[in-house]
């Protein structure tokens, strides 16, 4: 039923402190970290912990200007909603369909690994049958409610959160005490095969790239503002947490890998996480370890499929997106939106059927420079959003102001242009960028047939 009754349905504010909490955990430990590390690790060996503090201070910033953003204003559509308010109609909807594209990529690359871990217990059955199963599980996941979805990505996160953990304290006494017949494992790895930097400063620089894609997803907290119960509250602290998010869950971790196996004899064919605990005679570990990763894998999935139902939402009540997808079911879902990404995400299940095992890179170069998009036009309106605050005589009374603004804004930006350049010496990414100008004119033609339709003129910008 398409009544305008649908149309002014709101979504629900059901989005406890705890599920905001875990969002923005779970939206940045996903494939990246527990798969795609594989390939970062041959590019950098060791250094990879260099690379992800270096990634990580990016990030930080990143997530500050959003941050500052979110919490004067929690509205749907998060950094759609602020470029289209403060820098124009066409960055308005570049950026939200460009957020909305670049989570459709994360979600396929989601969708492909799932298949990679059901192989390891069941080598005979299909990726593209298990990417088709969990498409439609998560889906109607998210059709039930917001606090449906809050609940199982609490989960998810969780079962994260506590398994790196535990590794953590695995790998530290296997490390100092040994296990069983096996020794302390000491630290030598770290440097004896090849040194620290056993590709030189290139292979750091180069790592940038897929260390970036990994923490695709952060920025998810922005999209949860519009439905948390205390956004003044709940995101400020969950941004907060990211430096030490990043500093345990992802240094932390890659850390004790690299110390417990050395970096050269890890393959790109699974997850370094299972791979390792097996190579080191741990069967029951490498099978749990297994098990986490195919949660996390579904839960960025999870998240892709939350976030997008509403971006496009956002998109649709700014006219930047067709009507009917303003729509929103009586349990507060835009339920058009989640069937609408959901049917593209599809794609993901066909091209594992067509061409398995090829999938995975060619779907993080794309997400990765739709990311880079993103981040760059987050940061490009906060520096219009706190010019434009100032004018009004507000800047003082904004209660989550980005640190050392302005300056911090233009080094993540140098570091995202540094990104951007480094991908054309990667042969798997270089087709990204020819990918990426073509991806923004296909968006400006569409935002110019839109402006012709009287339906889909944009509401008044303050």
């Amino acid at each position: 039923m398409s009544s305008e009754k649908d149309h002014h349905v709101e979504l629900h504010r059901g989005l406890k402190n705890r599920h905001i909490q875990m969002i923005a955990l779970g939206g940045a430990i996903g494939t990246g970290l527990f798969y795609g590390s594989a390939t970062t690790i041959q590019l950098v060996g060791p250094a990879i912990i260099v690379s992800y503090l270096l990634g990580g201070t990016a990030i930080f910033f990143i997530v500050r200007a959003l941050g500052e953003m979110c919490v004067d204003q929690p509205v749907a559509g998060a950094f759609s909603y602020f470029a289209y308010k403060y820098l124009g109609d066409f960055p308005g909807f570049f950026s939200g369909w460009n957020y909305w594209f670049n989570y459709i990529a994360v979600s396929m690359a989601e969708l492909t690994v799932v298949g990679v871990y059901i192989n390891f217990w069941y080598p005979n059955v299909p990726q593209w049958v298990t990417a088709l199963a969990f498409l439609v599980i998560i889906t109607l996941i998210n059709l039930i409610n917001v606090e449906a979805f809050g609940e199982f990505e609490f989960w998810f996160a969780l079962i994260k959160v506590v398994a790196i953990l535990a590794m953590i304290a695995f790998g530290l006494v296997m490390i100092f005490f040994g296990l069983g017949e096996q020794g302390a494992v000491g630290f030598s790895n770290l440097w004896t095969h090849g040194g620290f930097l056993p590709n030189g400063v290139w292979g750091l620089l180069l790592s940038l790239v897929i260390v970036m894609f990994s923490f695709g997803g952060v920025e998810l907290i922005g999209i949860t503002a519009a439905e948390a119960d205390d956004p003044k509250r709940s995101i400020p602290k969950a941004i907060n947490q990211v430096v030490w998010r990043i500093l345990i869950f992802y240094i932390g971790a890659l850390t004790i890998l690299m110390i417990l196996y050395p970096w050269d004899q890890i393959g790109t064919s699974g997850s370094p996480f299972v791979e390792i605990f097996s190579a080191i005679g741990i069967p029951a570990a490498a099978h749990i370890l297994n098990f986490v990763v195919l949660t996390a894998a579904l839960s960025v999935y999870n998240s892709g499929i939350y976030s997008n139902g509403r971006m496009l939402h956002g998109l649709a009540l700014q006219g930047n997106a067709p009507r009917f997808l303003t729509k929103v079911s009586r349990n507060g879902i835009p339920i058009n939106g989640v069937f609408a990404s959901s049917a593209v995400t599809l794609i993901a299940v066909i091209l594992n059927f067509l061409v398995p095992g090829k999938v995975f890179l060619y779907l993080i170069s794309i997400a990765t420079i739709a990311g880079i998009f993103n981040w760059a036009m987050i940061l490009v309106t906060q520096l219009r959003f706190r010019k434009v605050e100032a004018e009004k005589g507000r800047e003082d009374q904004l209660q989550f102001k980005m640190p050392l603004y302005p300056i911090s804004n233009y080094i993540a930006l140098a570091f995202l242009a540094m990104v951007v350049v480094l991908m054309a010496y990667i042969p798997d990414m270089v087709y990204s960028l020819y990918i990426g100008p073509i991806w923004i004119i296909i968006l400006y033609i569409g935002y110019k047939f839109l402006r012709r339709n009287p339906e889909t003129k944009p509401p008044h910008r303050e």
